[in-house]
């Protein structure tokens, strides 16, 4: 198979898609003001090939912040795209979609895997899509796009998630999830007074939240903000830990980007050797994939603030580049599984 990466910072789509020919799975990445125009125009450019679409920022080597980016994989694919609407309320109610699409596209956990550019309700969504993948072992890979919509096959939807089911016909697919954060010390939180609808989370141990954060990392309200970028909870999820993002302070209790229940289980965490952990991913991406023939990933916003912030963004991709065709978008959370998590790096390959 092979990946195609196509951009235009003033928002152009036919510049972005110059040189594409005969794509067999569309993915577009556009900003707020042109999302509906770029949605029409791509599937009036490719009429009929399978494709799904969010507001977000795309890269390759460099980064897209307010243009358009598309990835077209061709040569060897064969996909299916679809969409599972009122996703804040019922997205089981549409899963047999995507019991049909896995049906026609007639992949296997080796070689198949899903794509999903969401639009909200992360876990519930996740959820409902995994109870039908995790039966054929079929991995899944996406993220949060902003503004509330999402495209498939041309049409925009708000409140639902797009989703590609895509095989890789002549070689293998694996999932990975990149997580350049450790536990600090020895702490180790019981949440509680949680709004799970509005991801608050309210007490630590029986103490205000904010209060708990304050005193352990000696910062300000508003230092908090800012420091989750170093410091971000963790909940931990058997062997794994799923990161948890900041998003601010209400009160004595903290709004987080993503959901936190009752009597989860948390930890705080600390930054990593972030250059050396990226460099063990592109390592152990090459022993298990000598020959590539593609790569995308989801990087999160928070990680792309602060990866430039300290001058490293542009290094970055570099040294993903080097694993060779590298795509992906700038999520506002990342999906791995029926995991979702904040500050993080997720990806397929491609064999």
């Amino acid at each position: 198979m092979k990946q195609f990466f196509g951009s235009s910072p003033r928002g152009d789509l036919g510049e972005a898609v110059r040189g594409l020919y005969r794509p067999q799975f569309l993915m577009l990445m556009s900003n707020a003001r042109q999302f509906e125009a770029h949605v029409a125009q791509l599937e009036k450019l490719f009429p009929g090939v399978p494709s799904i679409g969010c507001i977000g920022m795309s890269y390759d080597t460099q980064v897209v912040e307010d243009g358009v980016g598309v990835v077209a994989f061709s040569d060897g694919v064969t996909a299916a795209a679809n969409v599972l609407e009122d996703v804040s309320t019922m997205p089981v109610k549409y899963i047999g979609r995507l019991k049909r699409d896995l049906g026609a596209v007639n992949g296997t956990a080796g070689d198949t895997v899903c794509i999903d550019f969401c639009a909200g309700n992360d876990a519930c969504v996740l959820t409902t899509l995994c109870t039908v993948l995790k039966r054929q072992g079929i991995s899944l890979v996406g993220g949060t796009g902003d503004g509330g919509k999402v495209s498939a096959n041309g049409v925009v939807y708000q409140d639902a998630v797009a989703y590609g089911v895509v095989r890789n016909q002549h070689g293998r697919v694996r999932t990975y999830k990149e997580n350049i954060y450790h536990q600090l010390g020895n702490y180790r939180f019981i949440a509680s007074n949680t709004d799970r609808a509005n991801y608050i989370l309210g007490t630590l141990n029986g103490r205000p939240a904010k209060q708990v954060y304050q005193d352990i990392l000696h910062v300000t309200d508003k230092e908090i903000l800012t420091r989750t970028f170093q410091n971000p909870f963790g909940k931990l999820n058997g062997n794994d830990t799923c990161i948890i993002s900041i998003k601010d302070v209400q009160g004595g209790a903290l709004s987080c980007f993503r959901q936190v229940n009752d009597s989860d289980v948390l930890i705080l965490l600390e930054l990593g050797d972030y250059q050396a952990i990226t460099r063990n991913t592109i390592r152990q991406i090459c022993q298990d994939f000598p020959r590539r023939s593609a790569v995308f990933s989801v990087n999160c916003l928070f990680r792309y603030k602060l990866f430039s912030e300290r001058n490293y963004m542009g290094r970055y991709l570099q040294e993903m580049a080097s694993l060779g065709s590298h795509a992906g978008l700038v999520g506002y959370g990342e999906h791995y599984n029926d995991r979702f998590v904040n500050q993080s790096m997720t990806c397929v390959v491609f064999e």
